[in-house]
């Protein structure tokens, strides 16, 4: 069950067989999600299975970060949750600053960037799975990139990191 709040993970926990959240600041989502579930799922004697992601974008600065974005912008539009026009949504982002739009992604310009960006989902937020969510200019050339450099370092940071 997706939770990003302490409510949604408490009944996660007592009702559902993992966790799905998405991080923005780790230390956040320890305190107000992660606990939370971990505890009423303690409760009951479930497994704790947490899956985490974080949503970055991969480009060399705000200009590519925007065109990568691209109908992916509407996402972080007011109103995302009632919509039902992706269209409508892309208008709205389009009509908020760049700076806030891009301020609801992690913009990276390279794997290490990637790799500081999920890490903490590995080592600060504990979760059993990670889904990297990337948008790209480029999307193959950023899926091999991860394949071969983010990936190990993913790996190595906990030996029972299964990311996805």
């Amino acid at each position: 069950m997706a939770a990003g709040g302490p409510k949604s993970a408490d009944f996660a926990g007592r009702y559902a067989d993992g966790l799905i959240t998405s991080v923005k600041d780790p230390a956040d989502t320890v305190a107000k999600v992660i606990e939370p579930y971990r505890r009423a799922a303690a409760e009951r004697g479930a497994g704790q299975l947490v899956l985490a992601t974080r949503w970055t974008v991969l480009a060399d600065g705000p200009d590519e970060a925007w065109r990568a974005l691209s109908s992916m912008r509407g996402l972080r539009a007011p109103g995302r949750l009632e919509a039902t026009d992706p269209a409508e949504l892309r208008i709205k982002a389009d009509e908020m600053g760049r700076v806030e739009v891009l301020g609801s992604y992690a913009v990276v310009p390279d794997a290490l960037g990637l790799v500081a960006a999920y890490k903490p989902l590995v080592t600060d937020v504990g979760a059993d799975i990670v889904s990297i969510q990337v948008m790209s200019a480029d999307p193959v050339a950023a899926i091999e990139m991860i394949g071969k450099e983010v990936l190990p370092e993913l790996r190595a940071a906990d030996a029972t990191f299964r990311p996805e």
